[in-house]
């Protein structure tokens, strides 16, 4: 395995890094107030994105662009780093674009989409003009294991009439969002690789109604957030169904890998901020006389978060450059595996932030206490771990070990 930063990457790197210290983060402070006053995107969010966009920061997560689409046309190594940037702040990538749940939605919509769709969703999608939602997971089963499923799709007509209810669906409730792109049942006797279709649902459509948001750990999200929603006998062309009939689990899998790696490179960031804050409070607060970083342990969380990250980086980028070189299929179990490991590694590195910010670190006067409970959802999200490292077991190679245990076995008499 060889793989290093390109050249055009490490450029990006460090004019994002500048972008974003001079332009981002000196607005997060009014972004906040005016979201609580106002409960809409400030203004100054539309001036952030046309710069961002004219300085080339745009659509940085999407390799496969068109010539006449714009972006940079990063591969996903190369755009690794620059989510990690991004995710210092939880609204930083909706300034480039480059924000779930529509980068993975362009992603799908790309490789699947009509000539029609991609006119009517993508194009917008690309521009930032508006925002989609995907449907999949549900209230009443366990969606982890995708033959779960209740929601049916079935044909009426010209129509697909479709009836269901999903829930941590990001992004449908936001005041831009056009489409959900719903996942259901088109073939209940089908295997579990062929019975489900993805279809596009305006969100004007009769029948689908927004039930409610879904605060996590009680925290509500500012845009975006996670909401439920029900489906009562919608109906819509088939023409809105994305790729063929019975190929939606397939489409699924295609459009995960991605979103996992932009995912953890964005949870990544945000345990280097939370580093930085650790180092911070360390050296100013004081307990019997002494800076608390003075403390042994204290100083042990600190490089203990700096090893767990730096290694959680590494094995992401491994799985972007596979990625990169072989497909979906190539990086399978390098993605489960940063699933898992990003996850935990964000949740302990989160840990000891509330333990070195003590009392003010379950509370909202740092962002400590919104990404402890990120980091412990993210446990869960896209899949539990025990679902990854299920996987991760089933594809662990036996053959060479085997021979090799059995060996060593029989020298010991054993």
């Amino acid at each position: 395995m060889h793989f290093r930063f390109s050249d055009k990457s490490s450029v990006l790197q460090g004019a994002l890094e500048e972008f974003f210290l001079s332009e981002v983060l000196p607005r997060n402070r009014d972004w906040h107030a005016h979201v609580a006053q106002h409960g809409t995107m400030p203004p100054f969010l539309r001036t952030l994105k046309a710069e961002a966009r004219r300085r080339g920061f745009w659509n940085l997560g999407l390799p496969d662009l068109a010539p006449d689409q714009p972006g940079t046309r990063l591969t996903n190594l190369e755009f690794a780093p620059l989510a990690a940037i991004m995710g210092r702040l939880p609204w930083a990538p909706i300034v480039f674009n480059c924000n779930a749940p529509n980068v993975p939605n362009m992603e799908i919509l790309q490789k699947f989409g009509t000539a029609e769709q991609k006119r009517q969703w993508l194009a917008p999608l690309l521009d930032g003009k508006i925002w989609t939602a995907f449907g999949m997971t549900e209230p009443d089963v366990a969606s982890s294991d995708a033959r779960n499923i209740r929601t049916r799709i079935r044909k009426e007509g010209g129509d697909y009439v479709i009836d269901g209810r999903k829930w941590f669906i990001s992004g449908a409730g936001h005041p831009d969002c056009k489409i959900v792109i719903v996942v259901g049942v088109t073939d209940a006797e089908g295997s579990s690789a062929s019975k489900h279709s993805i279809v596009i649902v305006p969100n004007d459509t009769p029948g689908l109604e927004i039930v409610r948001e879904l605060p996590i750990f009680g925290r509500g999200e500012e845009f975006g957030g996670a909401t439920e929603l029900v489906l009562r006998n919608v109906r819509v062309p088939q023409s809105n169904r994305l790729g063929d009939e019975g190929a939606g689990f397939a489409m699924m899998q295609a459009r995960l890998g991605v979103a996992r790696i932009h995912h953890c490179m964005r949870s990544l960031g945000s345990c280097d901020v939370l580093i930085q804050l650790m180092r911070e409070r360390s050296a100013t607060r004081r307990a019997f006389g002494r800076p608390i970083g003075d403390y042994a342990n204290i100083q042990d969380y600190v490089a203990l978060s700096r090893i767990e990250l730096e290694q959680a980086k590494l094995l992401v980028y491994k799985a972007a450059w596979l990625l990169d070189e072989g497909g979906p299929d190539a990086a399978r179990r390098e993605i489960s595996m940063i699933k898992v490991a990003v996850a935990r590694t964000y949740s302990a590195i989160a840990d000891r932030a509330v333990q070195i910010f003590g009392a003010m670190g379950v509370t909202d006067d740092s962002p400590v206490a919104a990404a402890y409970t990120g980091a412990r959802a993210m446990r869960i999200y896209d899949g539990p771990d025990e679902v990854h490292l299920r996987t991760l077991f089933r594809l662990e190679p036996n053959e060479v070990a085997g021979e090799s245990a059995h060996y060593l076995l029989g020298e010991r008499g054993l």
